[in-house]
């Protein structure tokens, strides 16, 4: 069993194919031993026996294409905002175009707003799970349908079996999880009912005592069945409506992020541009009465244009900035949503001195990258973040298990370009493949390099 376009994105793949194996694997055993008890008879016929066999491979076939389709999930639209996409918005702002961002803010608000609208319908609609998968295969729930009732009337018919109703409730039981919970809870009801009906009037028919049991035990093992059933595919459910969840408040984070960069680019444009369309109204009053005065509010205009490009470029830039410590944490919350085990050891850097801005900054780049290879290219179950400082060296290095295949030569940009980097102060990034591990080293001076006057100093 594969998992779908959404099961590797939403980090629920491994528990899909327990719940499928789980489900398909105990019907399987359970309908086997009820067949074998009464198909390998020696007073059973040899055509119902072979009769019996082609309903039971139709009905585990039936069963496991059904469970597989229920188990389905749709694709998990990716969360905006990596790291490329952060960058490359406020960098149009650093080369000039300041203006739109504060035409832009409204509708920024409005656009969070509408996605958080949306974004709810759709947790919404995955809250009822069991039709969200789509519609069940209409020809195998009709080959399953018969083939149950083949199981199901045969032993009743030949042998008076009590265990007749198996088969017949794991089909309804199956059918039911594609229902509405108030649909499925009629017809696991009509079902009981149906069951407890056959097996009281096939007792009377037949002139066995103790109708009632004969009646009490299939109503008691459709029921059973159901709740098996049920209740493992309920456990699927929960556990996808909260792996949505998490995607839902990784992709409100980032839209809360871009509108706190928007609120702070209006704050800033949004004063200075007030005051400077005032000044310029009063010079221009000013400019025959006054020139002198004129002028020297045109000069203040000037000053207040620069504050606001200073200001502005302050914003992008420290929005742009990043460093080792925040990437490291935000590695961490990224990947343990995606499903991923992420061990963080920072033990090695305990008691070093910190590292110069441009360093953490190239290191915090590192991490950011080969957190997005994690999450891009690899069925990740675990990953390791080592940081340190050995022998005036700060070190880095992030492995993850679940790999890909390695990439064709010419193919990605990201690493090497901060191979170069790195090289340009000093430092170095390796990164190896090696099986099913994925590994990421960087290193580079732990200290700045020395000035000529202070390398020459005695």
């Amino acid at each position: 069993m594969r998992d779908g376009p959404g099961g590797r994105g939403a980090g629920l793949g491994g528990f899909r194919r327990y719940t499928w194996w789980s489900l398909t694997g105990s019907i399987t055993v359970s309908l086997v031993l009820f067949v074998r008890a009464w198909a390998l008879d020696d007073t059973t016929p040899p055509w119902v026996t072979a009769a019996g066999g082609l309903a039971l491979a139709v009905l585990v076939v039936a069963v496991a294409v059904l469970l597989a389709r229920r188990l389905r999930r749709p694709p998990v639209a990716a969360v905006p905002g990596d790291g490329a996409a952060a960058d490359e918005a406020p960098a149009g702002l650093d080369d000039g175009a300041v203006g739109a961002g504060q035409a832009s803010v409204g509708e920024d608000h409005g656009v969070v707003g509408a996605h958080e609208a949306s974004a709810g319908q759709e947790h919404g609609g995955a809250a009822a799970a069991g039709f969200a998968s789509g519609r069940p295969p209409a020809a195998w729930l009709v080959a399953g349908g018969l083939a149950a009732a083949v199981l199901g009337a045969v032993p009743l018919v030949v042998r008076d079996d009590g265990l007749w109703s198996v088969a017949p409730a794991v089909m309804v039981s199956i059918t039911a999880t594609f229902l509405r919970p108030a649909h499925r809870r009629t017809l696991i009801a009509a079902a009981i009912v149906a069951a407890a009906t056959i097996g009281g009037a096939a007792a009377l028919i037949s002139g066995r005592e103790g109708w009632l049991a004969a009646a009490a035990f299939p109503a008691g093992m459709v029921a059973s069945v159901a709740w098996m059933a049920l209740s493992m595919l309920w456990a699927w459910d929960v556990a996808d409506r909260l792996d949505r969840a998490r995607h839902l408040a990784a992709e409100l984070a980032v839209k809360d992020e871009r509108l706190r960069f928007a609120a702070d680019l209006h704050d800033i444009q949004g004063h200075h541009l007030q005051v400077i369309a005032l000044k310029s109204e009063l010079a221009a009053r000013l400019a025959e009465a006054d020139p002198s005065r004129a002028a020297a509010e045109m000069r203040e205009v000037r000053r207040l244009a620069a504050d606001a490009l200073r200001d502005t470029r302050a914003v992008v830039q420290g929005y742009r900035r990043t460093t080792l410590e925040d990437e490291m944490a935000n590695a961490a919350k990224v990947l343990a949503a995606a499903g991923i085990d992420t061990a963080v050891d920072r033990d090695g850097a305990a008691g070093a001195r910190p590292l110069p801005e441009p360093a953490r900054h190239v290191l915090g780049l590192v991490m950011r990258e080969a957190t997005t290879n994690v999450l891009r290219h690899s069925q990740a179950r675990r990953a390791r973040i080592v940081y340190g400082v050995e022998d005036g060296r700060a070190r880095l290095l992030i492995g993850n298990d679940g790999a890909a295949d390695p990439p064709r030569p010419g193919t990605g940009t990201g690493l090497r370009t901060l191979a170069e980097r790195l090289r340009g102060v000093g430092g170095t990034l390796d990164w190896w493949h090696d099986g099913d591990r994925f590994e990421v080293a960087a290193s580079l001076p732990a200290a700045p390099p020395a000035r000529p006057a202070e390398a020459g100093a005695p």
